[in-house]
């Protein structure tokens, strides 16, 4: 190595420590900023020059580092664990809540339960048997079926008003997604064009990192890299966002309990026209709410459990009910529409039959029989027992609740993972301020050193250049 060429070594050493307290800077300062992944300046050395001929100076060493790049220390394996993780967790969280919610206004058991008013109304109705020569059974009775139907109808329209607003849940997760398949494609084209011009997009890939996550965490999509440094997101083998293209989706059909009940599905689309394919959604919470809505899914079933409830109740009741002398009803309703059209007919206590003029002005035989209806005891004409409404009850709220256990281990294990996952990711990429304070000292004590070496160089040149040929004068 000439004297000369150790001026350009030292000065490889300096740029080179420089490089290094730039990226721990960079990364000390981002410590604490979500999504970023730590980096390091990746260095190698330069070989010596080849010399020919007959006067070359023997062995040479290297000719000082070079600054490679700078690496983003990430890891593809657990960036797809963490998206895969955040999909599995995504789908079970919204269907554990939505259902929760609906097993949360059951109010069961409680006081404030179906079930207590039920029994309150049976007793009505044996307290009505045993004096049915006073009016004020028959105006309780009256009371506590009005209750009844009410809380029959304000449970339906919990239902009605969770499928709304899981509705509403779906159409801002559709436009999030369609805003963040836009942002991956705007930041595939830079990466693409900085990677290309020999820059560091490391900063961006973070930044598409995130967005990704985001849209598996909602579609459970998959992320396929390309070799220009752009991704493919895929939802449903179909292409979401490709290199610097992303498609839009669209949301259709029933927007209300009362359309899904009607047959109205809630579809998704392709907002182009052209693409014909069908969107199928592997997971995520958009699949968890399309589970939710779909015609036969968890709230029109919720729903429809009312309704088959308030229709064995009425009919039940009306069954034994009509054998008065007038033939009337005491229970009125919508088929297909019980649980909200229930109404009790009678208005007063005195429009209420206990029994049969036939069987004496004191006969509470029909308030017996209803009563008996309560207790599962009440039998058809051909002597068949007949099904209590409080079994049919009971067995509603059963598959709420199985439903909602089942969904809530199941989220918790999902959002277990998540975690786990998510904390793997965090151990290899975010940035520790340990290992940065010794990269500091280690690089700072680099860019001294090139100082010295490049100084001593100077100074012997120096000594070459002006002080040759002074020695001894």
């Amino acid at each position: 190595m000439s004297t000369f060429s150790g001026l350009n070594t030292a000065y490889s050493g300096l740029v080179a420590a420089r490089k290094g307290l730039d990226v721990v800077g960079q990364n000390i300062s981002n410590a604490n900023t979500v999504g970023y992944t730590r980096q390091r300046v990746t260095t190698s050395a330069v070989g010596s020059l080849a010399e020919t001929g007959q006067l070359t100076g023997g062995l040479r060493v290297g000719e000082g580092v070079s600054v490679d790049g700078i690496a983003r220390l990430g890891n593809a394996q657990l960036d797809a664990h963490v998206r895969n993780s955040a999909a599995a967790a995504g789908y079970t969280a919204v269907r554990a809540n939505s259902l929760s919610s609906i097993e949360t206004s059951l109010n069961e058991p409680g006081e404030n339960g179906i079930s207590a008013k039920l029994d309150e109304f049976w007793a009505g109705w044996q307290e009505l048997s045993n004096g049915s020569d006073s009016a004020t059974p028959a105006a309780l009775l009256l009371s506590t079926a009005g209750e009844l139907t009410t809380m029959i109808a304000q449970g339906y329209q919990a239902v009605s008003t969770e499928y709304s607003s899981v509705r509403g849940d779906l159409g801002s997760m559709v436009s999030e997604l369609n805003t963040a398949a836009s942002q991956v494609a705007a930041l595939n084209v830079q990466i693409r064009t900085t990677l290309a011009t020999g820059g560091s997009a490391n900063e961006l890939l973070d930044q598409r990192e995130l967005l990704t996550t985001t849209i598996s965490a909602l579609t459970g999509a998959s992320v396929v890299a390309q070799s220009d440094g752009t991704v493919n997101v895929l939802i449903g083998g179909n292409a979401l966002v490709s290199g610097g293209t992303a498609s839009a989706l669209t949301v259709s059909g029933a927007s209300t309990l009362d359309d899904a009940m009607g047959g109205s599905a809630v579809t998704l689309a392709w907002a182009d026209s052209a693409r014909t394919s069908a969107v199928t959604i592997d997971g995520g919470e958009i699949a968890g709410a399309l589970t939710l809505l779909a015609t036969e899914g968890d709230l029109v079933t919720a729903a429809q459990g009312y309704n088959a409830f308030a229709e064995n109740l009425a009919k039940g009741v009306n069954d034994i009910y009509k054998t008065n002398d007038d033939k009337t009803n005491f229970f009125t309703f919508e088929s297909g529409n019980a649980a909200r059209s229930l109404a009790v007919i009678p208005q007063t206590g005195s429009a209420v039959h206990s029994g049969n003029s036939a069987n004496g002005a004191y006969d509470g035989s029909i308030a017996d029989a209803i009563a008996q209806l309560g207790a599962g005891k009440a039998v058809d004409v051909d002597g068949n027992p007949v099904v209590s409404p409080n079994t049919t009850w009971s067995d509603f709220v059963s598959t709420i609740a199985v439903a909602t256990q089942s969904e809530l281990q199941q989220a918790n294990l999902a959002s277990t993972t998540a975690t786990y996952a998510s904390s793997q990711q965090l151990a290899n990429s975010s940035v520790d301020l340990d290992e940065e304070n010794v990269n500091l000292l280690m690089f700072q004590t680099a860019y001294q050193g090139a100082a010295r070496v490049l100084t001593a160089v100077d100074e012997m040149l120096d000594t070459l250049i002006n002080r040759t040929g002074l020695v001894g004068r």
